[in-house]
């Protein structure tokens, strides 16, 4: 079983990310233009790191150096506050447990991860809110050609990217909701998760997967 959980907005204080040729960290965010002219480095994945590179290609390079972290990046797992993503980790192994990013695609957990605030949720602020027409060369770390069947926690705004990144998969993909109306999400088996909770819904339904509790239809 492979467990894909959207990512969230909440990350550790104090969490590394990249830096400039010239030391400035990168903070990372989805419509850099709105930023404050206060002297930081302000920017997107996929621009231009300064040097004919994206920040992103260089983050792919930092994570295949052979163990080294001079920047004390965190895995995936753990740039997130809230407690679901370290208990997934715990029980699950890097190879089975992924986080769809908004800056950075589908990731595995234990990819090392810079700080970012970026999202699909229309609630956040405009400089974090992710546009559909905007281009992201999100990294798809999922193998396509795999068969174990695949469960997705996480909100509608989520979806799309999950099914486009995941199109094409070989296994069984379930998506749970907890809404009126089923979402669209093709190819993927739509499954509703009945639940009071409003805000953060899908940790509560990895919690009862994480028991054994969670009927899989």
């Amino acid at each position: 079983m492979i467990v894909i959980i959207q990512c969230t907005g909440s990350k550790v204080e104090g969490a590394a990310t990249l830096r400039a040729g010239d030391g400035r960290a990168v903070r990372f965010v989805a419509q850099p233009e709105l930023a404050a002219s206060d002297g930081a480095l302000y920017a997107r994945p996929d621009d231009d790191s300064g040097d004919g590179v994206s920040w992103r290609e260089k983050l792919l390079v930092y994570n295949q150096a052979d163990g080294a972290n001079p920047l004390g990046l965190l895995p995936a797992s753990r740039l997130y506050k809230p407690p679901i993503y370290s208990s997934l980790a715990a029980a699950l192994p890097a190879s089975e447990l992924f986080v769809l990013s908004a800056g950075w695609g589908l990731i595995r957990s234990d990819f090392l991860t810079p700080a970012y605030d970026i999202t699909f949720s229309t609630q956040a602020k405009p400089i974090n809110l992710r546009k559909k027409s905007a281009r992201y060369d999100d990294f798809c770390a999922l193998d396509l050609n795999d068969d174990q069947p695949v469960v997705f926690f996480g909100g509608k705004d989520y979806l799309p990217v999950f099914c486009a990144l995941t199109w094409g998969y070989r296994g069984e993909r379930s998506v749970f909701y907890n809404a009126q109306i089923p979402p669209e999400a093709p190819g993927c088996r739509v499954q509703r998760f009945n639940t009071k909770r409003k805000t953060n819904w899908h940790y509560e339904c990895a919690e009862v997967f994480l028991r054994g509790d969670l009927c899989l239809r």
